[in-house]
């Protein structure tokens, strides 16, 4: 059997730490070929006036702040932002209400509540593309159950994705039907780790239902769902595939999010330059949200 050979005045701890480092190097180096390039390349391209229309000035850095300053003088642009912020806000209250409410419903040991669980799992494992189109159908009167069964009693609906006044709605409940069950399942996980000293007492010292769950569950729940609604804040930004399909960023330009106006930037007026800046402008906002569910979520429970 071999065995671990230390050098003169290198400890066990310094080989392991060692040991680990040349055990990432490759993890590391295809995570730099794989991201840190693009990002660069992305960053770089921003500086640029890049465009298939204009070959021959492509790389010029002659000022290479032009497309940020542009992007603050865009209306479309900002409002943008603003729509992503709306359909962001509304998909993650959504998610995090509806995932709370289930997991409260279905905490329990018995065979038909597990079988029930998985179900409502399926969602969250289907392709984004397939959640579309599913969704699309729905949303399409000529072939929508949904949309029979209303007027069959009575209830004709337009189509949602067509209303400017509904449009960001629809693509909102979309996305939190595909992933309201990582919020149930995070949740769940959680209530199963929850004493049932506290409950026990409470219960008989006359807490009702109510009070139990807002005394003594909910501090339990509240660290998950502050991690949850952060993560899926940090996701509600490639909800592309159902806007691409749904609306294709409108009607007008109605659920036309941030990335989706970078891609018109890029593949339908081949402004890259200037769609590399909107990139990365994206880019900076997922860092922050990063940061930030670093702060309220994994660095306090180490420290805890």
């Amino acid at each position: 059997m071999s065995t671990l050979t230390l050098r003169p005045g290198l400890g066990w701890t310094a080989a392991r730490r060692r040991a680990f480092l040349w055990g990432l190097l490759p993890s590391l180096a295809v995570l730099l070929v794989i991201t840190l390039a693009p990002a660069t390349a992305l960053l770089v391209t921003s500086f640029t006036p890049l465009s298939l229309t204009d070959a021959a000035g492509t790389f010029r850095f002659d000022d290479p702040l032009v497309n940020y300053r542009h992007l603050l003088q865009d209306t479309r642009f900002l409002r943008s932002i603003a729509t992503q912020l709306q359909l962001s806000v509304s998909s993650v209250a959504l998610q995090l209400g509806v995932g709370l409410g289930l997991a409260l419903l279905l905490n329990g040991r018995s065979k038909l509540l597990g079988a029930t669980r998985t179900a409502f799992l399926i969602p969250m494992v289907l392709p984004p593309i397939v959640v579309a189109l599913i969704w699309k159908i729905l949303y399409t009167p000529d072939v929508s159950p949904l949309h029979r069964a209303l007027e069959a009693v009575g209830l004709p609906v337009r189509s949602l994705i067509a209303n400017p006044d509904t449009a960001l709605w629809a693509i909102s409940v979309a996305d939190t039907w595909q992933w309201f069950p990582f919020t149930l399942l995070m949740v769940l996980a959680t209530l199963q780790m929850v004493p049932d000293d506290p409950l026990e007492a409470a219960s008989l010292d006359g807490a009702n239902r109510w009070q139990l769950f807002r005394y003594i569950v909910l501090p339990y729940l509240r660290p998950v769902l502050v991690v949850c609604g952060l993560f899926r804040l940090i996701d509600s930004f490639k909800a592309f595939p159902l806007i691409y399909v749904l609306t294709d960023g409108g009607p007008g330009t109605v659920t036309e999010v941030t990335n989706y106006y970078g891609f018109i930037q890029a593949f339908n007026f081949s402004y890259w330059g200037y769609a590399s800046a909107i990139a990365m402008v994206i880019l900076a906002g997922v860092f922050a949200l990063s940061w930030l569910v670093g702060r309220l979520g994994w660095n306090d429970h180490d420290k805890r």
